[in-house]
């Protein structure tokens, strides 16, 4: 029992670890305008500035709301919201914070909602 198990545990590993070149250069694609890492830090506290304005408007589909900036400071907003509303406010909160050159709305209202 205990080789059955040492085997499959094995076989598994071996099957993660060739993917491994695969996960990373997808990771490495995402990033690719990134090379600098002051562009990178600048992205990064666009994106949470925006994240934390609205948090702060206690969306209840904040989960669904993903926020992307980009080293020109394009942001994308995409994911799902409750409502129009509430698409409509997240479109604005980006476009109202410092270092956001422009917003790509990619954001749909759930039909769940």
């Amino acid at each position: 029992m205990k080789t059955s198990i040492a085997i499959s545990c094995l076989l598994m590993g071996a099957s993660f670890a060739s993917l491994a070149p695969t996960i990373t250069r997808a990771a490495d694609d995402a990033d690719v305008d990134r090379a600098h890492p002051s562009a990178f830090v600048k992205d990064s506290a666009i994106t949470t500035k925006i994240k934390a304005k609205l948090a702060a408007e206690h969306f209840s589909s904040l989960a669904h709301i993903h926020v992307d900036t980009d080293a020109n400071g394009i942001v994308w907003l995409s994911g799902s919201a409750n409502s129009q509303t509430e698409i409509d406010k997240a479109v604005s909160i980006a476009r109202g914070t410092e270092g956001v050159v422009t917003v790509k709305n990619e954001l749909k209202v759930r039909e769940d909602a």
